[in-house]
């Protein structure tokens, strides 16, 4: 899963590229190939590098809860 989001990211990047050299040249399509590229990288690679960062409940310790709450504001109020 790692290889395919280099793979992903690479894709990416040389789309991104191709894309402001168009732009840089006034071709017709340039505004369609950002888009398209701002696109593949708002729905299809950052969900799947989400999941593959937090599948494995990594981010639990940053949710707050109840019991994290209160050991955060259990020492103040002693000054």
């Amino acid at each position: 899963m790692k290889l395919t989001l280099k793979i992903m990211f690479v894709i990416f990047l040389v789309w991104m590229i191709t894309g402001l050299y168009l732009v840089n040249t006034d071709h017709e399509k340039a505004q369609i190939v950002m888009g398209l590229g701002v696109f593949y990288f708002s729905f299809l690679f950052m969900p799947f590098f989400i999941y593959y960062r937090y599948r494995d409940g990594k981010y639990k310790k940053y949710i707050l809860n109840d019991e994290k709450l209160r050991n955060a504001f259990k020492g103040q109020g002693k000054d």
